[in-house]
């Protein structure tokens, strides 16, 4: 693997291995008073963001911290992009300060894979290597390392994933996490199914690898796993639903359905939440919530992504 720009990339034994390696890198750390291994020592990452982030901006800087990696963030706000500076032009800077890898967020759709395509470029020109490209969210179209910290956390709670039904509610028209959870849980074997009023599903959702229903109620029981999407108002132009207590009353996770789940069945949530409107406080603090749980795992799933494109499939370093 020399970049990782959406779930397709990945086969099912590739995303096992990573969803293993993920954990020999969370045991690896257990117990060390600091946080360090020396597996990426001497590389350099870059994280690119357009856009606003806590957790994967986050997770990512702590990966590499902790596998020594010199991070450095880079925000359009306070690069030179607020001077008018190109995506392209941006990126190419980048690769000439010396980056191995470059994490980018923007909000166009196949900003991630435009990118990888001129650096590819411009190393065959130069005869150098190009660093690896991440997709850590490019508009409404994928978010691979979400879905693979998604899928960890599934397996760790389930046992495994293979024939478990899982079911994502809310606005699946605007969401990365929702078509890359889509493609990779059916990738590893799991009944995929997507809640939402019809507003919110998809132009060609039909053809995806799951199932479509517009009733949360009629779903719920027999779930394995429930995960909740967050209605993304920023990318709305328009009227979507009625009003933000409608949409709660009818795709809302509340303590009564929460009550309807087995007591093996887990919650989700990529974050950030609306409490009191896509789910209610009490469900996203109850012990069948994985979210923080999540968060973790984004930190550990990163270190194996980052180590699988700069290092390769060596054994991890203690």
């Amino acid at each position: 693997m020399k970049h990782l720009l959406t779930v397709a990339d990945l086969d099912r034994a590739t995303a096992t291995e990573l969803l293993d390696e993920a954990e020999r890198f969370e045991q690896a750390l257990l117990g060390r008073e600091v946080k360090k291994l020396p597996t990426l020592r001497g590389r350099t990452v870059m994280t690119v963001f357009y856009e606003n982030s806590t957790r994967t901006r986050v997770s990512f800087e702590v990966a590499g911290k902790w596998m020594s990696a010199d991070v450095i963030n880079v925000s359009a706000s306070s690069s030179s992009v607020s001077k008018g500076e190109s995506l392209r032009d941006t990126a190419l800077t980048l690769h000439a300060a010396g980056a191995d890898a470059l994490i980018v967020r923007h909000p166009a759709s196949g900003a991630a894979h435009q990118i990888a395509r001129w650096m590819e470029q411009w190393a065959r020109e130069e005869n150098r290597a190009a660093p690896s490209i991440i997709n850590a969210g490019d508009g409404t179209h994928q978010h691979p390392t979400q879905a693979l910290l998604d899928a960890l956390t599934l397996r760790q709670r389930l046992g495994d994933i293979e024939g478990k039904r899982i079911v994502l509610v809310g606005d699946i028209l605007h969401s990365r996490v929702a078509r890359s959870n889509v493609f990779l849980l059916d990738t590893l074997g799991a009944e995929v199914v997507l809640v939402a009023p019809r507003t919110l599903l998809p132009v060609g959702v039909d053809s995806w690898p799951c199932r479509v229903a517009t009733s949360l109620d009629a779903e719920l029981p027999g779930a394995d796993a429930v995960m909740m999407l967050r209605v993304q108002a920023e990318r709305m132009n328009g009227g979507f639903f009625p009003s933000a207590r409608e949409y709660s009353i009818n795709y809302g996770l509340s303590e009564r359905r929460l009550g309807v789940l087995g007591d093996d069945a887990v919650v989700l949530h990529p974050g950030p939440m609306l409490r009191g409107m896509e789910i209610a406080s009490a469900v996203a603090d109850s012990p069948k919530a994985a979210v923080l749980q999540q968060v973790t795992n984004g930190v550990h799933m990163r270190m194996a992504v980052l180590f699988r494109l700069l290092v390769g499939t060596q054994e991890v370093a203690a």
